[in-house]
């Protein structure tokens, strides 16, 4: 069984994560604000990364979830 992750554990996470996956999941299966914001974040340098995810952890830990499950279908061949 594992464990939820708090919100501070899932920013170090995300920081620590490849944006790619998570970006491409908010690109093709988010609204228009989050297609904008997957943009934003593949864009982002590494503190403007930071900002983005810190302000919306939770949105973008759900969109970072459906990117881990985009990368296994394709069998993590994605863009670095």
């Amino acid at each position: 069984m594992t464990v939820p992750l708090s919100g501070p554990d899932r920013l170090t996470l995300l920081l620590g994560s490849e944006t790619y996956w998570t970006a491409r999941a908010m690109r093709e299966q988010g609204s228009r604000f989050y297609r904008a914001l997957g943009e934003a974040l593949e864009a982002a340098d590494l503190g403007n990364r930071r900002l983005i995810y810190a302000a919306w952890t939770d949105a973008i830990w759900d969109f970072y979830e459906r990117g881990l499950r985009l990368e296994a279908e394709e069998g993590g061949s994605g863009e670095g």
